[in-house]
């Protein structure tokens, strides 16, 4: 894919409940090996992370997972990957998944996955990258988040961006093409400045 080598991609570090959900982050796994396009992501063998790296492995891709020492045992750091870093922290871990990625993706999880997109896209507002973020909104899984940032906007409390932020998917075939396509603007954008 042009210019894109590596997507990190945030998610869950549990496998949700629908089984359906969990073939489709597989197949997002063999959608990038199959694209050539280098995982990085939490480092952990358990729930949709150990998913979509073992597919990732599975169909010949290479995968880097970042993990901090002290989540090594609870997410079961993968022995598997192609490369593992070890951080002392969680802001390390997240800086080097930045600065090792051309694009981010969040799959369904929780908590942590929302706190790593809104950094990323807290930089991007701030001018500070202009990678593509784009949520895979698989069966809707986003569909709240979506109603509540439009809530914000509406009553006031954040202005809409100018130009594009972060990107909704609504299925794992359409995430690359959504990627590229904010690319593409991006790109425009640099050169309009220019």
């Amino acid at each position: 894919m042009n210019g894109i080598s590596s997507i990190c991609v945030y998610c869950g570090s549990s496998d949700g409940h629908s089984q359906e959900l969990r073939d489709q982050v597989a197949d997002f796994g063999r959608i990038l090996a199959e694209n050539e396009i280098r995982l990085v992501y939490g480092g952990g063998k358990v729930g949709l992370m150990g998913i979509v790296a073992d597919a990732v492995l599975a169909t010949g891709g290479a995968v880097t997972g970042i993990i901090p020492y002290f989540l090594d045992d609870r997410e079961r750091g993968h022995k598997g990957v192609t490369e593992l870093i070890k951080t002392d922290n969680m802001h390390a871990r997240k800086h080097v998944m930045f600065e090792r990625s051309d694009a981010f993706v969040a799959l369904p999880g929780g908590i942590g996955t929302l706190d790593e997109m809104f950094e990323v896209i807290s930089w991007h507002q701030l001018g500070l990258h202009d990678k593509p973020i784009v949520f895979a909104n698989l069966d809707g899984y986003w569909q709240p988040l979506q109603d509540m940032i439009a809530s914000i906007v509406g009553a006031g409390f954040a202005s809409q961006p100018r130009g594009v932020l972060y990107e909704f998917a609504d299925t794992v075939d359409t995430i690359l093409p959504t990627i590229a396509r904010h690319r593409e603007s991006a790109v425009r954008a640099r050169a309009d400045r220019l």
